[in-house]
């Protein structure tokens, strides 16, 4: 089956709550050598005025798969994981994140552009705080590959 074209305008339901941790940043960071001291380091973070430490820009990923696997399991979506690539990845910020920020996203399908026999799928995930305020737009592209005769 090919990328079902009517993904476009398609918005899923928010994802449960994600309570970002310390130590989960402290994680990420060392995963992408990050190594300024705010992202790992409470104290540091605190001279910078933020309350806990601070995720590297793309961090924000880890809230956006829990919406990218949502579009996944659509069962008339097209799009099978071992076709895809991830081709681009954008995130427009607000503000960062921290250590105790509790993020909720939602996952919209933004477009769906034949590309050979597969497609080209791009999706934005918009990530809010507890008090409904924007955090980050996550901007991806999937390259879908079409299927082998």
């Amino acid at each position: 089956m090919s990328v079902n074209p009517e993904l476009v305008g398609r918005s899923f339901p928010p994802t449960a709550p994600y309570l970002v941790g310390r130590e989960k940043v402290r994680e990420f960071a060392r995963a992408i050598f990050a190594d300024a001291p705010q992202h790992v380091d409470p104290e540091a973070a605190r001279a910078l005025g933020y309350a806990d430490v601070v995720a590297p820009p793309t961090f924000a990923i880890v809230i956006q798969d829990l919406t990218l696997q949502q579009l996944l399991a659509v069962p008339d979506s097209g799009i099978a994981l071992e076709r895809a690539v991830h081709a681009e990845q954008r995130f427009r910020y607000t503000r960062p994140i921290v250590a105790g920020d509790e993020l909720t996203a939602q996952l919209s399908i933004v477009g769906v552009r034949p590309f050979g026999a597969g497609a080209m799928v791009t999706s934005e995930s918009t990530v809010i705080d507890a008090d409904g305020a924007h955090v980050v737009t996550a901007t991806s592209v999937l390259l879908i590959g079409g299927e082998v005769a």
